[in-house]
């Protein structure tokens, strides 16, 4: 890596922040961070901005999560920016989307903007001073310090970093066994000659599984239910075709982009209106792949119409190819306990294990999990309503970037990226300090609904977490779509004087 882009030596030699009040804070250095970062730079370049990051490093969930096979379970055609055309497969690795963001940091200019081992342990607002003020913990030196800013822009996603979820079965104690979860893989964790059973169904453990197959004596994915599954090669023929056609990249990069967005609202509209047709379709694929080695009714066909959770993508088929070959296998069952030497399971089987894998997902992480101040009250993010599912009612200069469940995260921080620098420049002309959502009086007996509601949408961390996010109304500008072909035209089209945003 160039040494103008070490987080670490960049982060040695940083002063400290300013002291001065700053325009803009951005948290966290992740794939959100970045491209609010580069938005700022390119479409605000005058803004005073820092972007405060807990790890080390840049990367955010591509430098948590290090087990087997991590890579990317959208395309980098949409799940890159749309600023900078992607050039290499679609589904990457890890360290291929670290290269590409720190080209994001490099060519932007990024590097001295961040701050790096710099973790929020409060933010507070306040309505007299107009301003956030961040208690900041440096982690590389013991520093404790104090940073204010007009904006706060929350780029820190949706789960906990610190630990993924478990559940507690009984006998876990008892394993003579390693435990382990995928977003705390141990460094050089050898499997060689092991027995690995991957408690889960869903995107991690479809990678983890054919990752791990052939290195190890056999591995086993054991799941309560089965999870939907897509597979395609790990290419674009578009794409491939472009660039033999010798098209600029940044074409390539768009014209691909909004192809493949047309072939996933056209995926989307049809798990709504034929639901068991395209399960049938999707299942007729697996078949194709696994043959005889697996009761397909059994172990691919979830309890769930396709996306109602996220239908994860196997690239080249490598998962059912484990399978074919033998190499895994697939157990959908319940555990009853842990034993000395595995799993007892409902059904009566037992399942040897030298090392178990727990796949089991995340804890959803709410603004961070730091502790919000509104003029010294405690702020309940619950009891807020979101305004287009990036600002909240009574929530000063605040935006927090949200993703897409179906499709690319990235495609929300670009749109979100427009926004906030045209709410910047809006408060500007109007001469405003601070912006805050407020329902107007027409909306105060809105009926108010979920998040995202359950029956649209149900994964794990949701349901365990779902209660601590906002509010959302019946109606714009108070809904949170989670659709892109919405909000691709009604972001940029946002009236920001219609009385739902209070100025001052």
């Amino acid at each position: 890596m160039n040494a103008r882009l070490d987080p670490r030596s960049a982060a040695d030699a940083a002063r400290s922040p300013a002291t001065d009040l700053l325009d803009v804070v951005v948290v966290g250095a992740g794939i959100s961070g970045i491209g609010a970062a580069w938005h700022l730079a390119t479409q605000s370049p005058g803004t005073r901005f820092l972007v405060l990051e807990s790890k080390d490093t840049f990367g955010g969930t591509w430098v948590t999560h290090r087990y087997p096979g991590i890579r990317s379970d959208s395309d980098l055609y949409t799940f890159g920016y749309r600023f900078k055309p992607w050039m290499g497969t679609p589904i990457a690795t890890a360290a291929e989307i670290l290269k590409y963001m720190g080209e994001v940091i490099e060519d932007a200019g990024l590097g001295e903007r961040i701050r790096y081992r710099h973790a929020i342990e409060r933010a507070s607002w306040s309505s007299a001073d107009r301003c956030w003020t961040l208690d900041v913990h440096r982690l590389d030196t013991g520093e404790r310090l104090q940073i204010a800013t007009r904006f706060l822009w929350m780029c820190q996603g949706y789960y906990r970093h610190q630990g993924g979820y478990t559940p507690q079965w009984p006998g876990m104690d008892t394993f003579g066994g390693r435990i382990v979860h995928p977003q705390d893989w141990p460094e050089d964790f050898d499997t060689t000659g092991q027995r690995v059973v991957v408690i889960g169904s869903g995107a991690t453990a479809a990678t983890l599984v054919p990752a791990l197959a052939g290195r190890c004596a056999h591995v086993t994915m054991l799941q309560r239910s089965p999870t939907w599954f897509v597979t395609g090669r790990n290419a674009n023929v578009l794409a491939d075709t472009l660039r033999e056609l010798d098209l600029p990249p940044e074409w390539i990069h768009e014209i691909v982009r909004r192809k493949i967005l047309f072939d996933q609202k056209t995926l989307h509209a049809r798990a709504f209106s034929d639901p068991d047709g395209l399960g049938a379709d999707l299942l007729a694929n697996v078949r194709a792949h696994v043959g005889d080695a697996v009761d397909v009714d059994r172990h691919f066909t979830p309890r769930y119409k396709p996306w109602r959770q996220r239908i994860a993508f196997i690239p080249d088929a490598d998962l059912f190819k484990a399978i074919r070959d033998r190499q895994a296998s697939v157990i959908t069952d319940e555990i009853e306990r842990f034993t000395e030497t595995g799993l007892l399971l409902k059904s009566g089987e037992t399942l040897e294990a030298d090392v178990i894998v727990t796949a089991t997902g995340f804890e959803l992480s709410v603004l961070g999990d730091i502790p919000f101040e509104v003029d010294g009250r405690p702020l309940e993010f619950s009891a807020t309503v979101g305004w287009r599912g990036a600002m909240f009612t009574g929530v000063p200069n605040l935006v927090w970037v949200f993703g897409y469940f179906r499709a690319s995260w990235t495609l929300r921080v670009d749109l979100l990226g427009d926004f906030v620098c045209r709410l910047l420049a809006h408060m500007r002309e109007r001469g405003a300090e601070v912006v805050t959502p407020a329902l107007r009086p027409e909306e105060a007996d809105m009926p108010l609904r979920p998040w995202v509601d359950p029956e649209n949408f149900s994964p794990g961390y949701l349901a365990r977490g779902g209660d601590r996010l906002p509010r959302t109304g019946d109606r714009g500008p108070w809904r949170h779509s989670q659709d892109y072909a919405f909000d691709k035209d009604d972001l940029p089209a946002a009236d920001l004087d219609d009385g739902s945003l209070k100025y001052t």
